[in-house]
């Protein structure tokens, strides 16, 4: 009993403690395919991020609770904490199987979208929303098409023969000539990789945080389960 005491309070400092790594996780997420939306047309795949955020926002609460039947044990107490810990489970649940599911498909999507922005670019608008994708991703990612920076020699343009966007200029380049003539001038990594790299780090950082706090639930509800043991069953009408 004391040890399960011991243990539910340390777990409920911990639930604490995970909420901003939960918080960072989800805005990480939300934050990223809000940023690229062009490539990420369907809106739920922002869903785990989401869901990570009920989850921190439900945190709090289990933290509280944890602490408080660890000091001082209350059967009406003692039955919310399960439920929120029951709730936290299938959150985390279905916010890691999400990431992992939505990880794999839109990192086989992004090759064949990222690749109709650079063939649809149009030179003579440059306010097109494509045009502005294409940009926004360069300038952000500070790379040059789809695998380097050879991919805009395939798109045919006869007003800008041989040229890349301005977006594909290094920073340092105030005086960029854009053209394929000037490559030291030019961001030679391709958008694609940098694009993975980043989907493949939040998702997969979502996916760890679940399943560390998923284990993490599961000691404080046995450890819990002990201390309810301890109350005669008749008294616990709160389950």
């Amino acid at each position: 009993r004391s040890f399960a005491q011991s243990l539910l309070r340390f777990l409920g400092f911990i639930f604490w403690g995970t909420v901003a790594a939960q918080v960072f996780g989800g805005v990480s997420v939300i934050w990223m395919f809000n940023d690229y939306r062009y490539l990420f047309q369907e809106s739920y795949l922002s869903l785990p991020g989401w869901l990570a955020l009920a989850t921190a926002l439900i945190l709090l609460p289990t933290g509280v609770l944890a602490v408080s039947i660890s000091v001082k044990c209350s059967r009406s107490q003692q039955g919310t904490l399960m439920y929120l810990l029951l709730l936290l489970l299938c959150l985390e649940m279905s916010s890691a199987a999400l990431a992992c599911f939505y990880s794999v498909r839109t990192a086989s999507e992004l090759e064949s979208t990222m690749g109709d922005l650079v063939h649809q670019h149009n030179w003579t608008c440059s306010q097109d929303p494509g045009n502005s994708a294409v940009d926004v991703i360069q300038t952000k990612l500070q790379c040059c098409g789809v695998h380097n920076y050879t991919d805009w020699l395939k798109v045919s343009s006869w007003y800008h023969p041989g040229c890349v966007p301005e977006s594909c200029c290094k920073e340092k380049h105030s005086h960029c000539r854009r053209d394929l003539g000037h490559v030291k001038q030019l961001s030679e990594e391709g958008c694609l990789k940098k694009l993975e790299d980043q989907l493949c780090f939040v998702m997969m950082y979502i996916f760890w945080c679940c399943i560390v706090l998923s284990t993490l639930e599961l000691l404080a509800g046995v450890s819990n389960g002990i201390l309810m043991r301890q109350q005669p069953f008749h008294e616990l009408h709160i389950l």
